[in-house]
């Protein structure tokens, strides 16, 4: 399963290695950028770990539907992974039995950054003296923000984002047209997972649109309009910081490829496109502070037109 990971050659023939040989470290750290993969990654190598043969079984570790598989991962406002998780894991590893059809069972802890200081060293109790047969693989944006009594237990691994080109390829054989997957390949810098998100999740794709709107009335210099799309967020935190994400992508994209900017952008350009980054970045500070919101929405909408 793990040759379905896209690209990161070198990490899946040293896996694919540690696995055939019985190597595998019985906890493992893959790092990745949101939208890489790591997560697709820890399905794969968990399926390979658990089925090497194969089969339905290994196919349904990757639509997280097997049920030698446990999942940790952040939950609430704060995302912490809780400490009362952790141990309901614990003793779930320790009194089940595992099925005849598994080489072991696997314990995913996505998001390990979520750890807190009591939930990690709830943590380090069972992956220090772990039950045999049993597998945990963590994912993390980055090895830095994981607390060092976990990261010093595990061997860590980085999931890379695609080549353009190949990205493109990988998109269009998930269904994409050919021009939208090379778009997007170009627009999320080769994160798969945030390109198929993009084509696949409505909520991700109005966010995209509203946000190439958001570009055109900013070239235009038409405070307005601007002004009229952002109040829809004056009560929405969150969507509005992913309104913000997505016009970062944008911008990002016009500074790299002048052309993006008349292509996908109404006619941004790339002043402008560094412009709206810093009062972007200025507003995501004052909204992540839980600064007034409605007051941010109609300053951005003032700055960013400008």
């Amino acid at each position: 399963m793990l040759e379905r990971l896209a690209g990161n050659t070198a990490l899946k023939s040293e896996l694919g290695a540690a696995l055939r040989a019985g190597r595998l470290p019985h906890a493992i750290l893959l790092v990745g950028e949101p939208g890489c993969g790591a997560g697709f990654a820890a399905r794969c190598l968990a399926a390979d770990y658990l089925y090497p043969q194969g089969g339905p079984h290994a196919e349904a570790v990757l639509k997280k539907e097997d049920t030698e598989c446990l999942v940790l991962q952040g939950e609430g406002a704060s995302g912490q992974i809780a400490v009362k998780r952790v141990r309901e894991m614990r003793e779930a590893i320790q009194r089940s039995a595992l099925s005849t059809d598994a080489a072991g069972r696997v314990l995913f802890i996505y998001g390990a950054q979520n750890l807190n200081g009591s939930s990690a060293n709830a943590m380090l109790k069972i992956i220090e003296e772990p039950p045999e047969g049993v597998l945990f693989v963590l994912t993390a944006t980055s090895a830095a923000t994981v607390l060092p009594t976990i990261r010093s237990r595990c061997a860590a691994y980085t999931i890379a984002p695609v080549p353009t080109d190949e990205c493109a390829a990988l998109l269009t054989r998930e269904g994409l047209p050919a021009r939208l997957a090379r778009e997007l390949a170009f627009l999320y810098e080769g994160h798969i997972g945030t390109a198929l998100q993009a084509f696949r999740n409505d909520t991700f794709k109005a966010a995209l649109g509203l946000a190439k709107e958001l570009c055109s009335y900013a070239a235009q210099n038409d405070t307005y309009r601007t002004l009229v799309l952002v109040t829809k967020y004056e009560r929405d935190r969150e969507s509005f910081l992913a309104l913000l994400w997505q016009l970062d992508q944008l911008c990002s994209a016009v500074l790299r490829r002048p052309a993006y900017g008349a292509e996908q952008c109404g006619g941004l350009t790339p002043d402008r496109a560094a412009r709206i980054l810093q009062v972007s970045a200025a507003t995501r500070k004052t909204v992540t502070g839980n600064g007034n919101l409605r007051l941010a929405v109609a300053v951005f909408a003032a700055e960013a037109a400008r």
